[in-house]
């Protein structure tokens, strides 16, 4: 080969070296990502590029731009439909019961509609997203024009990634090949497929909320709430405080709830993670204290964006009230 491969030239703005890399814009990050799910990069330069951006640490005008290269491959198929909420649920390896479940089911009972999306995660030893839901049937789609018949009739419905983005499912696949996870466990969290008003953000590592809201701010989303969750999920820890990083009609700003129990023994990783634990806390079959708070803590972070003008103690109490009076024999 005479000339650079068309992508070289981001792996080489990435791979420079000492003083001399630098960061890619949104219309390159945009350009990159696109050649790669397009197919128009090599496998090498795939892990390359992917690597570089984790070795140096991603920016959120390049989760931006990244997400915004995904989101072009299924715009043209977007449904005419308005929800309240995007709710990612992208974490691989949950070691702890995706509770998280139990919010989002009584948030849509408040009459929103909310599409959750994500991917499959590991099952062995773990307690996968798509089980949970298994276990209160919570509908999902076969694909985004499914969407529309469905929340017809449901305010709560799961799509999985490979149905709608097939090709940045493919890079998920890359993980037992390249070690570590990449750019696309963190952008894929963004897409918000459609378009809801309300999003939001569970990281794993605190130092990503940042980036999260950076690329929130690029792609123009005007309610978020981004904060440190349970096992890189939306999901609440009630033993510790809640720092959100928040967008609120378009203004940027940071919400501090408090722990909702001072118990802080709770072992997460301990937890009995058979799938129909989830139906049975909801029933009250069984008592967990600290995860019921983790379910009202997350629900009451959900309201945030719907009722600004509440205080983080309102919301809580709301909250309560709201899962105190669930129906425990609707499932």
């Amino acid at each position: 080969m005479s000339e650079d491969h068309p992508f070289a030239q981001y792996v080489r703005a990435l791979g420079k070296g000492p003083n001399m890399w630098r960061d890619l814009d949104f219309e390159e990050s945009k350009d990159a990502m696109s050649m790669i799910l397009k197919g128009e990069a090599e496998p090498l330069q795939i892990g390359a590029f992917l690597l570089l951006l984790r070795r140096k640490g991603e920016t959120g005008e390049e989760f931006a731009g990244m997400a915004a290269a995904a989101k072009a491959l299924f715009e043209a198929d977007l449904p005419n439909l308005k929800v309240d909420y995007d709710w990612p649920s992208y974490a691989d390896r949950h070691r702890q019961q995706p509770w998280f479940v139990l919010a989002a089911i009584l948030l849509a009972d408040q009459g929103y509609k909310i599409l959750m999306h994500g991917i499959e995660g590991y099952s062995e030893g773990y307690a996968p997203t798509r089980p949970a839901l298994e276990c209160f049937k919570i509908p999902e789609a076969t694909s985004l024009s499914d969407l529309a018949t469905l929340f017809q009739d449901q305010n709560l419905v799961y799509l999985g990634l490979e149905k709608f983005c097939p090709e940045l499912q493919a890079l998920f696949e890359l993980r037992p090949y390249l070690g570590v996870r990449t750019a696309v466990n963190t952008f894929a969290r963004d897409l918000n497929p459609l378009n809801a008003p309300c999003q939001l953000q569970g990281v794993f590592h605190p130092p990503y909320k940042a980036g999260h809201l950076q690329t929130a701010k690029i792609l123009g989303q005007e309610n978020a709430m981004i904060f440190k969750g349970g096992g890189g999920e939306v999901m609440r820890n009630p033993m510790k405080e809640a720092r959100v990083d928040a967008l609120l009609a378009g203004e940027e700003t940071e919400i501090v709830w408090p722990a909702l129990t001072d118990t802080t023994t709770y072992k997460w990783r301990e937890e009995d993670l058979t799938s129909d634990q989830v139906l049975k806390l909801w029933r009250g079959d069984i008592s967990l204290p600290v995860p019921e708070k983790a379910i009202i803590g997350t629900l009451s972070v959900a309201l945030k964006m719907k009722n600004p003008d509440e205080s983080v103690e309102t919301l809580d109490r709301m909250a309560t009230e709201i899962w105190e009076n669930r129906d425990r024999d609707r499932f």
